[in-house]
């Protein structure tokens, strides 16, 4: 199979582009099908219609071909996070947690996702999560949460992110099943970016300053290079948007009896 040389990664709230939400939602659960994994949280189209989710996706120059992805989603105090309905049932905690921070803006990047056909060049890992830290700027989030693999918990602290040991077992769950661990993680200074490695730091503020632009990007662990058309301004953006105060407890107790229930 011939090398990709160009791809591009965009990003764009939820509600403006259902279509490509769809193809979104395909290539995600057939790469989670591979894996045996039916379960998780993010694995879903019910956020499809919500105002509150920005999506980052991977794709062909000419938008024909989807590689992979990601989702950040802002905490409106309606919807619960993939974090709160994936943990929330093992430490409760978690509700107040991330009520604390929705006082100044909080998100959550998930569904993170890639094809075979990107597999090493950091697609379904690093490249995404960038964005979805470079977009938070835009939306006036000052913190991150996501719920790692083992295999991408590197990427975060190179990032920023640090275990969220406040929650479960100083920040693991068995999750999605039993013989898996994900770790909860945080990043709560998304504006400053003080605690990202100096290399993905000036990455980021780059990127910040130069939302739509191409760069010759490396992967991260093999010596494979890609053109990235990056465009990541999200035309809907309001940074007062997601600055909320709300009663985390009966979002909790709406998600337990959600989750006794199923």
């Amino acid at each position: 199979m011939e090398a990709i040389k160009d791809i591009r990664i965009r990003a764009f709230r939820a509600t403006d582009d259902p279509e490509t939400c769809m193809r979104y939602i395909q290539g995600h659960r057939k790469v989670l099908s591979i894996y045996g994994i039916e379960n998780i949280t993010s694995n879903t189209d019910d956020w499809l219609y919500n105002p509150s989710i920005f999506v980052i996706v991977v794709e062909s120059v000419d938008g024909e071909k989807l590689y992979g992805g990601a989702r950040v989603q802002a905490v409106d105090g309606i919807t619960p996070l993939p974090l709160e309905e994936a943990t929330g049932t093992m430490d409760s905690k978690i509700y107040e947690v991330v009520r604390d921070y929705a006082r100044t803006g909080v998100a959550e990047a998930s569904g993170l996702w890639n094809s075979r056909e990107v597999a090493g060049l950091g697609i379904g890992s690093l490249f995404p999560s960038r964005c979805a830290i470079v977009i938070l700027k835009q939306l006036g989030i000052s913190t991150l949460l996501t719920l790692s693999s083992p295999a991408t918990v590197r990427f975060n602290q190179w990032l920023g992110l640090r275990p969220l040991v406040e929650v479960g077992n100083d920040g693991t769950f068995y999750y999605p099943k039993l013989d898996l661990i994900a770790t909860a993680c945080v990043m709560e200074n998304a504006a400053t970016l003080e605690d990202a490695h100096m290399r993905e730091r000036e990455k980021l503020q780059y990127l910040r300053s130069n939302l739509q632009c191409t760069v010759l990007e490396k992967s991260p662990f093999k010596n494979l290079f890609v053109n990235v058309h990056y465009n990541l301004v999200i035309t809907s953006a309001d940074k007062k948007e997601f600055h909320i105060e709300y009663d985390f407890e009966d979002i909790k107790n709406k998600h337990i009896k959600e989750q006794v229930k199923n």
